[in-house]
């Protein structure tokens, strides 16, 4: 078997690798991006736009303040808001800062809060109001020392992000109150860093400069660690896969997908950002109305997105009567299913590419042509500079057409996980990242993914593991065993069911329901429950989930 025999098919213009990077961190490149497009676009949330120039003041005066806080180079802080202008502005900030980045899922329980500060050893937080609530509940567990807060509208102009702010508080009632002490606002922090001049920190590849929480291949979320070189690579390979097709400096992009996830962050915020793209940030996807209003309002050309994202869209009458101008629609983070692909290319005239990565990746490693010569139900090819292989369970690397597990190795692959060295290890071998995922390479050099190796369940492009589900669900008092499996959903791609031995015979379902609500994320909910006399089990007491797939 040849190593790379993709090449052969690669898109034209698309070169087989990229340089090593010159510079010495991301924020060094992307220092150049901002003065290179200065005057231009950068993001747009709501109707107002930020260009390259501004995010770079103003992320210089938030790196300042978080450096007046004595907060050092190596430092963690937390990111925790949806798509809204304050994100690019404070990530840049952190990183001019020499701090870490944590992103952290706005959606997350108190429980889930609680974990990831911990484990990531954070000191700071910038958090959306909408959810100072929950941390309240947590943060004297903690070390943050450094709470930063934002509205939604805080970065909108006074008449129209007071209005969305109203809306909020007073109407939708999303803003619970709370008792937070020593916090600042977002703006406060700006308007005080604009007194300090930002310290200049070391600078080098191979730090870490963000903590990217996932489950990994197996068990309780980790943080991958991501470095200046794996992050650089990954956007360099993004942006050499799309220049050839996209316009450099005339690109407006649609971000429907969380800043906070690894995809949505190295494409949306990164590699368009290296292309001089306008990105236009969504801050609920989930409300249709305004999603499709993006595309009126906005001549939208390029847009990722997820598999759920993209089913709700053709099925919405509204944006089917649009006249689009969308040229590139790249889908990631689950499986694209055929059917959706098609519709799609039938309802805007334009091809959805799938690609294929994950956090520890950072996350891109295939990724279909964005020229129009995509295939359907497959994950395209390596990106530049990256080997993916099939390997058998005797760590064989397999020929082409069979079946095995999909592992790869580029620059971009993650340092390891934080503070766990044995989990590190476990998803290595003979520096391949072992992927977990079940796939077969096609003799023109698309790869194709078959079946995931563990038991890990996709929700609308977010890992659940069961593991998590089943030691949440099991601390009910009136829950004796449970074991946690996916389901196909149309709309999701697949949600989460439950087997339930109840310890006691009162339980119901409206009850497990509820306690999973309030100890869990949405997504990661159970949508079915089934209570049942006993679960199978292997002869050391294993629960064997694959018999439960067939009950």
């Amino acid at each position: 078997m040849q190593t790379r025999p993709w090449l052969a098919h690669y898109p034209k213009g698309v070169p087989a690798n990229i340089n090593e990077p010159e510079h010495k961190s991301l924020i060094d490149y992307i220092g150049e991006t901002f003065k290179k497009y200065k005057k231009s676009t950068a993001f747009q949330n709501f109707g107002k736009s930020i260009t390259y120039g501004e995010v770079d003041k103003l992320s210089t005066k938030f790196g300042a303040y978080l450096q007046s806080r004595g907060l050092e180079p190596g430092d963690k802080i937390a990111l925790m808001m949806p798509n809204v202008l304050q994100y690019p502005v404070a990530v840049f900030g952190a990183l001019k800062a020499g701090l870490i980045v944590v992103n952290t899922n706005p959606l997350y329980t108190p429980r889930e809060m609680e974990h990831q500060f911990k484990d990531s050893d954070a000191k700071a937080i910038l958090i959306a109001d909408n959810f100072t609530a929950n941390l309240e509940k947590i943060l004297d567990k903690t070390d943050i020392g450094v709470v930063i807060t934002t509205s939604i509208g805080e970065m909108l102009g006074m008449l129209k992000g007071g209005m969305i702010n109203f809306v909020l508080k007073n109407v939708k009632r999303v803003v619970p109150k709370h008792n937070l002490q020593n916090t600042v606002t977002f703006k406060e922090a700006i308007s005080s860093g604009g007194k300090f001049t930002l310290k200049e920190t070391p600078k080098n590849l191979d730090d870490v400069i963000v903590l990217q929480y996932t489950g990994g291949t197996t068990g309780v979320s980790k943080g991958a660690m991501l470095t200046n070189k794996s992050l650089l690579s990954n956007m360099m390979q993004t942006k050499a896969w799309m220049e050839g097709s996209l316009r450099v400096s005339d690109e407006v992009v649609l971000s429907p997908l969380p800043l906070y996830h690894i995809f949505a962050f190295t494409v949306n915020c990164l590699a368009m950002m290296a292309l001089g793209a306008k990105t236009v940030l969504v801050t609920n996807p989930r409300d249709m109305k305004s999603l499709v209003k993006e595309f009126k309002t906005n001549k939208i050309t390029t847009m990722t997105g997820v598999n759920t994202l993209f089913n709700a869209l053709i099925n919405n009458e509204e944006f089917k009567e649009l006249d689009l101008d969308l040229r590139v629609t790249v889908g990631g983070g689950m499986a694209v299913q055929q059917i959706v692909s098609e519709k799609w290319k039938e309802v805007t005239g334009c091809v959805l590419s799938e690609g294929y990565g994950m956090t520890e990746a950072s996350p891109v490693v295939t990724v279909n042509p964005i020229d129009g010569t995509a295939k359907m139900n497959t994950i395209g090819m390596p990106i530049p500079s990256t080997d993916v292989a099939i390997f058998g369970e005797k760590n064989e690397m397999l020929p082409v057409g069979e079946v095995g597990e999909l592992r790869v190795k580029g620059p971009q692959v993650m340092k390891g996980y934080y503070n766990r060295p044995e989990e590190t290890a476990k998803c290595f071998i003979d520096g391949w990242l072992c992927t977990g995922d079940m796939a077969i390479m096609q003799e023109d050099g698309f790869f194709k993914i078959v079946d995931r190796k563990k038991d890990m369940i996709i929700v609308s492009g977010f890992n659940v593991f069961p593991n998590e589900i089943e030691d949440v669900l099991a601390m009910h008092p009136k829950v004796l065993e449970v074991a946690a499996i996916g389901v196909p959903h149309e709309k999701s791609g697949e949600c989460v069911k439950v087997f339930i031995v109840k310890k006691e015979k009162s339980l119901k379902e409206d009850e497990l329901i509820q306690y999973a609500r309030e100890n869990l994320t949405g997504y990661k909910v159970p949508k079915h429950v089934e209570f049942i006399k006993e679960l199978p089990k292997s002869n050391v007491g294993k629960i064997l989930r694959r018999k439960l797939r067939d009950v």
